[in-house]
């Protein structure tokens, strides 16, 4: 049983950096991590994006086409397969901010990131593959029911299955946590997170550092 559930959207940034964080841990942990679908397209679909709002749309969108990829990945190579794949995407779409053609050619830059990766090319034919949209939406949804409405990428659940069990959104980090202070930074979340009655731990969001 995995120590982990992350649920994350590809195209999130924030997501991106909480999975470094994690990754991190599991280096020093060697905890178990198990990576599931959050679609941002699909949580914003459903309750409206605001008239003007074009870009989170387009992003969320590209979002659920590389989640389809990375369902093709699983299917062919199960939880690691959706690792490697999103390390991948990560490093390139937000290290690296190669995002030209992401939503004009979304199956080329796919292409090319799994192709720069040695991972398998024919993944990025899932791009438009509607039969991986269900296990998307399920996991969409069991995320959601978990953590609650109004939520966003990534969500987490430590200890799943277990009765200390605990779900919550983010945490949203706005630089890296490395080594020790990874380490030390899940034991404090977890703490929190398997606490019975915790509901929210928040504050203003800062600028992005992906270093």
């Amino acid at each position: 049983m995995a120590d982990l559930e992350f649920f994350f959207d590809p195209g999130c940034p924030w997501a991106w950096a909480t999975s470094r964080w994690i990754t991190e841990v599991v280096k020093i942990r060697h905890y178990e991590v198990s990576w599931k679908f959050i679609s941002l397209a699909m949580v914003n679909g459903d309750r409206g994006y605001a008239p003007d709002d074009e870009y989170h749309k387009v992003i969320h969108n590209f979002g659920l086409a590389t989640l389809r990829v990375a369902s093709a990945a699983r299917a062919a190579e199960g939880n690691e397969g959706v690792r490697k794949f999103y390390t991948a995407f990560g490093t390139s779409f937000h290290n690296l901010k190669k995002r030209q053609g992401s939503d004009t050619n979304p199956h080329q830059v796919l292409t090319e990131i799994l192709k720069s990766q040695s991972l398998p090319t024919q993944w990025a034919d899932a791009y438009d593959d509607e039969t991986h949209t269900p296990i998307i939406r399920f996991e969409t949804d069991l995320a959601i029911s978990r953590a609650g409405k109004d939520l966003g990428a990534p969500i987490l659940t430590f200890k799943p299955g277990t009765t200390s069990e605990g779900t919550f959104f983010g945490p949203v980090i706005s630089k890296i946590p490395r080594g020790d202070d990874a380490v030390k930074f899940w034991d404090a979340v977890e703490a929190v997170a398997t606490t019975p009655g915790m509901a929210e731990f928040k504050r203003s969001r800062i600028s992005l550092d992906l270093t």
